[in-house]
């Protein structure tokens, strides 16, 4: 297989002239060589000449009470975040494209450089941007944003940039970026602040960045806020003089005239909005509704649609529990082992779920990064430094799940996670897990979820460690209120999607390394911290070829696999989109990294019109 290292040298020039200045490329590649040339004019997956116009209802989950998306405090309003597709009022240094793994080309960037060895990037910026009050764009409002970011970022982000040592003017219109001298070369670093919103520098001179605002802030993209009522919804309206529209990056993307906003405190309610024409899009999450509530004569004659998406990237673990090891009486892989086994997939897939998912066996599902069998020769030569340190079967067994007939609970399970908690030092006295040397009942398990769905989810595993004298206490929370207690460590377990890109490693040290659980409002919510898990996660961000990189994730993927710090389950088969068949999308023929609808769809009159008409005659009005 070709190496990264060629496939980076094909789509980044690495020479430094004598006299330091850089020959710039027109993007940067990881896994494999860029797929658009230097002059290319737009994306394969855009129609060019899509109309503008039209307005989009999109909702939301929960309540949001600030515009400010790079702290921690607060739900940031969509739109206003500060990385990836609803970063819809600032621009980026780059831009991914979707129909490649691990790609990334001009957009506020006019060129970008990188050394052989990833530890330093430049970045030459275009002369032509402003925001959107008229003033200039310019290098300030660049290296503003990455110390900003640094200093005063959420924990996330700070973790993103650990790697981030110098960030250096080196003239008008150029920024170098060098890591820090003792840090390992990660390729994941120049695709991160690629993707970061660039921020106003004469802006925020004058107010508290590391505050939550109610005030929108002044961005610089394809969108600004319009209107807006805090917490329940926001219009944000198209910039007519959006300076950035014809980059080739941008050509056929950002068609709505507007899209209005609308936060939903409760999913039945949501569904019965789209239902009753008061959005026109949503991601379904729950495969009940999936299989039973679009069967009305809306969807029969074919004016809402519903549609699998299928997806390239990888898709992980849809909704698994993860659990907080802090906990003492968590912390034992024994006692999460029998809680594991105590979990039915097959049948809460089944009789829960419609038989909609398949298994998920890890944490690279729909992926070359999942591990399979038994360990390769390039994963053992990674492992063997932990033998005694990791858990025995990472070696000798394949992890197959925990499979069962789907009908009934599984005896020998029953029998065997009893077992373990015996070994770890608990028994059922008088029908309660009971500590032997204490005589302690073991603590209630307070389960929290943002969505009563994960709930209904879960009532099965509750059931059942009931059924072994272990209580259970399961809530749904309002989004906010959930994600207080995430990053303030009131849980013990929750269902949260693990959903890794292909390039893993920043938000793999984010989710799962030792440092950040370590970080107050950290995104290692389970607070493992595991320094094999840390070492793999090194390997997967020094990886340079493909071989390399797919031993560290499988190594990886066994290890949190063994020691059941989450309970795997629901792997799913693809993104469940409906929508009124007012929209027109572009026509391809390969999968994309996600789904395209909210920046290059369009708006469609004459199928707007069809809607109009037809779904008057089907209701009398």
């Amino acid at each position: 297989m070709r190496s990264l290292i060629y496939a980076i040298c094909l789509c980044v020039t690495t020479f430094v002239a004598a006299d330091d200045a850089f020959d710039y490329a027109h993007g940067v590649s990881y896994i494999e060589p860029l797929k658009y040339p230097a002059d290319f004019e737009h994306f394969e997956y855009v129609n060019p000449h899509a109309p503008l116009g039209g307005t989009i209802r999109i909702p939301e989950m929960g309540t949001y009470d600030s515009f400010n998306g790079i702290i921690d405090k607060g739900r940031v309003a969509l739109g206003f975040w500060r990385m990836g597709a609803t970063s819809l009022i600032y621009d980026r240094l780059l831009e991914r494209s979707l129909d490649e793994p691990a790609s990334a080309y001009s957009r506020l960037a006019e060129g970008v450089w990188v050394s052989d060895d990833f530890k330093a990037f430049a970045f030459k910026i275009r002369g032509d941007a402003y925001w959107h009050d008229g003033t200039p764009l310019t290098i300030d409002d660049v290296i503003f944003t990455f110390e900003t970011l640094q200093e005063k970022g959420a924990a996330g982000v700070r973790s993103a940039l650990g790697e981030l040592g110098s960030i250096e003017r080196i003239s008008d219109n150029e920024v170098l970026f060098r890591t820090k001298p003792e840090s390992v070369a990660n390729p994941d670093l120049i695709f991160v602040i690629g993707d970061y919103a660039i921020l106003p520098k004469h802006y925020w001179q004058d107010r508290d960045i590391s505050k939550t605002t109610v005030i929108p802030p002044l961005g610089s993209g394809p969108y600004k806020m319009a209107r807006f009522e805090m917490g329940r919804n926001l219009v944000l309206e198209r910039v007519k003089d959006y300076w950035g529209d014809r980059l080739p990056v941008n050509v056929g993307r950002h068609n709505w005239e507007n899209m209005k906003i609308d936060y939903f405190k409760d999913e039945s309610v949501q569904l019965e909005a789209l239902k009753g024409d008061v959005i026109d899009i949503r991601s379904e999450t729950v495969s009940k509704n999936w299989t039973t509530q679009y069967e009305f004569p809306a969807v029969k004659n074919g004016y809402l649609n519903k549609e699998l998406v299928d997806i390239a990237r990888p898709w992980g673990l849809w909704a698994p529990i993860q659990w907080n090891v802090e906990r003492p009486y968590l912390a034992d892989v024994r006692v999460r082992e029998a809680l594991w086994l105590m979990s039915e997939f097959r049948w809460t897939n089944r009789v829960l779920m419609y038989g909609f998912y398949n298994y998920s066996k890890s944490f690279f599902y729909n992926s070359p990064m999942a591990s399979s069998g038994l360990p390769s020769e390039r994963e053992l030569k990674l492992l063997e430094p932990w033998r005694g340190q990791i858990p025995d079967r990472v070696f000798t067994t394949e992890f197959n799940g925990n499979e069962t007939t789907g009908y009934g609970f599984d005896r020998d399970n029953v029998k065997r996670a009893i077992e373990l908690m015996k070994e770890a030092g608990w028994e059922i006295r008088d029908g309660r897990m009971t500590n032997i040397e204490t005589g302690e009942p073991y603590p209630t398990l307070d389960l929290v979820f943002n969505s009563p769905y994960s709930m209904r989810q879960e009532t099965p595993l509750a059931r059942m460690l009931n059924m072994i004298g272990i209580r259970t206490s399961l809530r749904t929370l309002e989004v906010s209120n959930w994600l207080f207690r995430m990053r303030n460590d009131q849980f013990d377990g929750t269902c949260h999607n693990f959903e890794p890109p292909n390039i893993p490693g920043i938000m793999l040290r984010n989710r799962l390394g030792s440092a950040s659980a370590d970080t107050p409002g950290g995104q290692n919510w389970s607070n493992i911290r595991d320094p094999a898990v840390d070492a793999m996660i090194d390997h997967i961000m020094a990886a340079r070829e493909p071989e390399e990189l797919y031993a560290a994730t499988r190594a990886l993927d066994r290890i949190m696999l063994w020691n059941f710090y989450y309970i795997n389950g629901l792997g799913s088969p693809g993104y469940r989109l409906v929508y009124w068949d007012k929209f027109d999308q572009p026509q391809f023929d390969f999968r994309l990294q996600r789904s395209g609808w909210i920046d290059t769809w369009w708006y469609d009159e004459a199928k707007a019109e069809n809607v109009r008409v037809g779904m008057a005659k089907l209701t009398g009005r």
